[in-house]
């Protein structure tokens, strides 16, 4: 193993001079060599500051613990790796579903075996390229915003022991890649900035999320299935374990962007944190879902601010068009086991009559209603789609529409802190095949109607 130190390239790593020209140096010569490791020391307030980089097959980027790479605030500084741009004041090249970054600031493609590692930060300078709305909200509107890491087309690639701190717009973007593994890395964004994602593997498979921590705005993980990425194929074979999330949007978010399937999907021994959302599955385009599993997941969820999607559902499984030239994919044989949820709303699954949702358990669920933050219950949030925005319903401990044979087992429904919306502890309409097997729930009502059925066809 060759190892290439950014400092006899001529880094200065003083937070000043910009470093790219022998960032890039340094990994242009390890690749041409047949691979290796390029260094950036450590040392006292060392700080490599930087445009673009381009890493290439078979280098480890290794940032040493106690050294930072910071990404400049010059937009022109950036690398812009898809000639189809049409509009460079965007953050995605089109419209919001085609996966396709606009500007880059660690970037590869066909990169495989590359790797990023080491105990050090990745400091994507996020403030420069945003403006604030409100103490809850910096604006999504604020264009151009560069992705920090995207990787493409590359296989067998490494993301381990990194610190990547205040992203602008998405932080890994890893797109038709095969063997992903993303290993003990911190993602810490700031709360309030709109769009910046945690993990966000496209059309990836073989994909392995172990042991991470990640704080943002928008989703911690999300899975994608971008239109501008299509030719990559499904999501598939993923595992996502032993993380701990916050987030404003969703923790762990399949959708919305699913032109593709996604399946066989594993998540389990993950904390969800201080989140307006926790478990999602949202479909939107033609994408399916089936075969994905969440066990062993603590989850309290509160609102953020009403800019946010999300009513606070812990767990959320809905499938609606897009819009009208956009037929929503199919969602069936979704587990979950031994989740406890805790927040201001309930599960919400919903399909809509021409698309029911199918062959979903929960078995050993713990699911709390509790009033905790000053923004109003009794909503749902079915956005994005042709038909429905914000929706104001009374709010159950299970709220289940246009759905199929949903089994509920072992599972309890509690209430704390009291709303005048918490109503059942399940309501259910045009539902197949309910089937209720030690389940214990009561209305938040004492006199009210524990379990509401319309239309439901129930298996006891």
């Amino acid at each position: 193993m060759k190892f290439y130190n950014v400092l006899q390239y001529g880094a200065k790593g003083d937070g000043t001079a910009n470093d790219a020209f022998a960032i890039q140096h340094a990994i242009d010569d390890c690749a041409k060599n047949g691979g290796g490791t390029v260094v950036l020391p450590s040392g006292a307030g060392r700080v490599y500051l930087s445009d673009s980089i381009r890493l290439r097959a078979g280098v480890e980027l290794h940032i040493q613990k106690g050294a930072t790479l910071r990404a400049t605030a010059d937009i022109d500084g950036y690398i812009r790796p898809n000639k189809m741009i049409n509009d460079p004041k965007t953050a995605l090249i089109g419209n919001p579903v085609t996966g396709k970054p606009s500007f880059v600031f660690l970037y590869a493609f066909e990169a495989h075996g590359a790797s990023i590692t080491g105990g050090g930060v990745i400091d994507a300078n996020g403030r420069a390229f945003v403006q604030r709305k409100d103490q809850y909200y910096v604006t999504g509107d604020f264009y151009p915003r560069p992705t920090v890491i995207y990787f493409e087309k590359s296989d067998h690639i490494t993301f381990r022991d990194i610190t990547v701190k205040d992203a602008p717009f998405w932080t890994l973007h890893p797109a038709g890649c095969d063997d992903v593994l993303i290993d003990s890395i911190r993602i810490l964004n700031h709360l309030d900035v709109a769009n910046s994602d945690g993990i966000d593997p496209d059309h990836c498979k073989n994909v392995r999320i172990l042991g991470c921590h990640i704080e943002c705005a928008d989703d911690c993980i999300c899975l994608k299935t971008s239109k501008g990425n299509a030719e990559y194929g499904p999501c598939e074979n993923i595992v996502i374990s032993d993380c701990t999330l916050v987030s404003t949007s969703a923790a762990i978010k399949i959708g919305t962007e699913g032109v593709g399937d996604f399946r066989n999907i594993l998540v389990q021994n993950c904390i969800i944190s201080r989140s307006n959302r926790g478990l999602s599955i949202q479909i939107r385009d033609g994408g399916n879902v089936e075969n994905v599993s969440y066990s062993n997941i603590m989850i309290e969820t509160r609102r953020f601010c009403p800019d946010w999607w999300g009513t606070a559902e812990p767990i959320t499984i809905t499938s609606f068009d897009r819009d009208e030239n956009t037929k929503s994919g199919h969602i069936q044989n979704i587990r979950f086991f031994n989740v406890t949820a805790k927040g201001e709303n309930g599960v919400l699954i919903h399909g809509s009559r021409d698309n029911v949702i199918e062959d979903v358990t929960f078995e050993n669920c713990r699911i709390e209603l509790t009033k905790t933050s000053k923004w109003p219950c009794g909503l749902y949030d079915l956005r994005p789609c042709l038909e429905w925005g914000v929706e104001k319903y009374s709010n159950s401990a299970f709220f289940i529409r246009h759905a199929k044979d949903v089994l509920i087992e072992k599972t309890r429904t509690s209430w704390g802190n009291l709303c005048e919306d918490y109503k059942h502890a399940i309501d259910a309409e045009d539902v197949e095949n309910l089937e209720l097997v030690r389940f214990f729930g009561r209305a938040a009502d004492p006199a009210g109607e524990d379990v509401r059925l319309q239309n439901v066809k129930v298996i006891r």
